[in-house]
């Protein structure tokens, strides 16, 4: 394995400015009222040891606090405690001084801070300023301390620097980082285990891997299944400046486990802004992509972060024209990588999405015979407040400067500002939700490697998704959750060897106390005998099912907007409060390659800038979107000949 280094390394998310204000009135709206049996059938509150995952759990796997060197330098002051009280429920003070609460607790978290300087502009702000000797670093030091504005400005420039890889050589030793980042590791490693309490609330060792060639966003969120005696044998591991290939995190992951015999995944976001290099067709170098590179990534990165505050990568109109839902989290982000060093080109798009990626992934199985893209997929924050909200009447922004106040949905954003990204491009979103046997590192591991997860941009829906061949509107008189687990697989798993065409459960249950249901569609993503790669969007369930029906053409007519934009809010009177169906595809060829996931969406809502507006009477930048269509997105089922013959 490659010598580790740990280089006071540039944290590169993509940050607002703005300050101030106080925050406080929650939205109340009419709500569905649901049968407490159909709750209880979806989502068992049990504890289970064994058996089908019966057990949903929400969490939050990519959040930073002040350890993170941009966390800090743009002026987050909370560190991993108050992190894990937030997420567990409690009443914290964010940085700015607004009391903050989540309305519904989490069930497990990752603090994920980045690698590369783990601490060091804290270290740097704490620093005696005359001990100082590097100019660089003391005019750092100097701008620092005269406040945020201080603070946001040496944060730029040191990001700005990454990218260009000319960071200030006394920050590129090693041996200087080490101490620190032992220290904080093996601190951080206790209280973790002091608030990870099993059954009740996961607390999880992870760290964020910050790979930014050019700018290009290639980072990955590493989760570790193991607690302290483990994890204190190694240090996160920082790939440095330049371009060091992903292989060496897969090295570093592979000497952890055969070190420690503990285990550990990785998972990348922010496919969206890496300008076409996370998900490419070729290996390493641009040659052929080859059998065993495909098989490391598989087994390495079983997890995809579809959604998160830096834009939705679901899909992009440029790729699907046909999808009138495709785009959504788009708007901003597509401009151009991370840093904004380098504008998209249209060609790039194609190695961002997820859909397009899951395509890819059949695609080269086809050569190959190994699928590098099989992946589950789940949301996550990414904020670097130490505050893992995802709700649009509650966000509290990217990182200190984006806490609630009149200006941050129209400020320019760093690193962006002549681009045209501003603050209401980012999203309150997303989180991760899980299908557990108990609420304990090993279970919620366990279900992330089998992928029985998926995505949602923020709401707390209820999704559940089998693949069979023998299921029928008639199973959900019975224990239709059972029938799935012993006739078929959940989402996340191959189809098994069966006859006819391929039929699937699907059930979508609204967040209790969210909005109702538009739709729930069924995503395809298919290879033919030429190689040829195709998609097609089914709409499956939707809501008013009585009054919207099918046009000529065979598409549903939009479900209607309640949203009210004098007061932020909405009403249930539309959509359902719960989708349910058995769809079978009768396009099916049992000669291709194929894979299907889950797209629910909710009825229109406001979105934060809507309620910022409200609050502070904030003057909203033409076309500032204030409502949209929120949504869950399943882990796809696999359909393989080969292993379904």
């Amino acid at each position: 394995m490659p010598k580790k280094r740990f280089i006071f390394l540039g944290a590169v998310a993509v940050l607002a400015i703005g300050f101030g204000a106080t925050y406080g009135w929650r939205q109340w709206q009419e709500k569905s009222v649901l049968d407490d049996s159909r709750i209880a059938q979806v989502a068992s509150d049990k504890e289970n040891t064994s058996g089908p995952a019966m057990k949903l759990l929400w969490g939050d796997t990519h959040l930073h606090t002040s350890n993170s060197i941009d966390a800090f330098g743009f002026g987050v002051k909370l560190g991993p405690e108050e992190a894990l009280r937030f997420a567990r429920g409690e009443e914290v003070t964010s940085t700015w001084g607004l009391k903050a609460k989540l309305e519904r607790p989490l069930d497990f978290l990752v603090i994920a801070d980045h690698s590369g300087g783990l601490g060091a502009t804290k270290a740097l702000y704490d620093a005696p300023g005359f001990l100082i000797r590097d100019p660089v670093l003391r005019r750092w030091h100097d701008e620092m301390h005269k406040g945020p504005e201080g603070m946001q400005r040496v944060t730029a420039e040191l990001i700005d620097r990454v990218g260009r890889n000319d960071l200030p050589k006394s920050l590129t030793d090693p041996e200087r980082q080490r101490e620190t980042s032992t220290n904080i590791w093996t601190q951080h490693s206790t209280l973790i285990e002091r608030y990870n309490e099993p059954g009740k609330f996961t607390a999880f060792m992870g760290f964020e891997y910050t790979l930014m060639p050019g700018g290009n966003n290639l980072h990955r969120v590493v989760m570790f299944r193991d607690g302290k005696s483990r994890t204190d044998q190694v240090l996160p591991y920082d790939p440095g400046q330049g371009d060091t290939p992903v292989s060496q995190l897969w090295d570093y992951m592979d000497n952890y486990e055969k070190r420690t015999g503990g285990k550990v995944l990785a998972i990348p976001h922010n496919s969206n802004l890496s300008n076409g290099l996370m998900f490419e067709l070729v290996g390493p170098g641009g040659g052929p992509m080859t059998a065993e590179y495909a098989r490391r990534r598989a087994a390495r990165e079983p997890v995809v972060e579809m959604t998160q505050i830096k834009g939705d990568s679901e899909a992009h109109p440029f790729l699907s024209p046909n999808d009138e839902f495709a785009g959504f989290g788009t708007a901003g982000w597509d401009l151009g990588n991370l840093t904004m060093q380098a504008a998209k080109k249209p060609q790039d798009f194609a190695g961002e999405y997820i859909r397009e990626a899951l395509k890819r992934g059949l695609a080269i199985e086809a050569k190959t015979g190994v699928n590098p893209y099989k992946f589950g997929v789940i949301g996550s924050t990414d904020s670097h407040t130490a505050l893992a909200t995802a709700d649009e009447n509650n966000f509290f922004g990217k990182h200190s400067g984006g806490e609630p106040n009149g200006k941050r949905a129209s400020e320019p954003q760093n690193l962006g500002t002549r681009m045209g990204r501003f603050g209401w491009h980012y999203l309150a979103g997303g989180y991760a939700a899980v299908w557990a046997t108990a609420n304990t590192r090993a279970a919620i591991f366990d279900a992330m490697m089998r992928k029985e997860i998926y995505a949602t941009t923020g709401p707390r829906m209820t999704v559940r998704f089998f693949g069979g061949w023998d299921f029928k509107p008639s199973d959900f008189k019975g224990n239709w959750v059972m029938s799935g687990y012993k006739r078929g697989v959940p989402m996340g798993s191959d189809l098994k060897p069966g006859k006819g065409v391929p039929t699937f459960i699907i059930s979508a249950l609204k967040d209790p106390i969210g909005a109702n249901l538009d739709r729930v569609q069924v995503v395809k993503g298919w290879v033919d005998a030429s190689g040829q790669m195709h998609e097609k969007v089914f709409d499956v369930a939707w809501g008013d099912a009585d009054k919207r029906k099918r046009d000529a053409t065979g598409k549903i007519p939009a479900v209607g907007d309640t949203v009210d934009v004098t007061k932020a809010s909405y009403t249930n009177i539309i959509g359902d409060p719960e989708l349910q169906t058995v769809w079978s595809d009768l396009e099916f060829n049992p000669n291709q390659k194929a894979f299907y996931y889950l797209r629910i969406l909710e009825i229109p809502t406001p979105r934060w800038v809507l309620f910022d507006a409200i609050r502070y009477g904030a003057k909203l930048l033409p076309g500032t979107q204030l409502k949209s269509q929120e949504r869950a997105y399943s882990s796809p089922i696999w359909y393989n000949p080969t292993k379904a013959s």
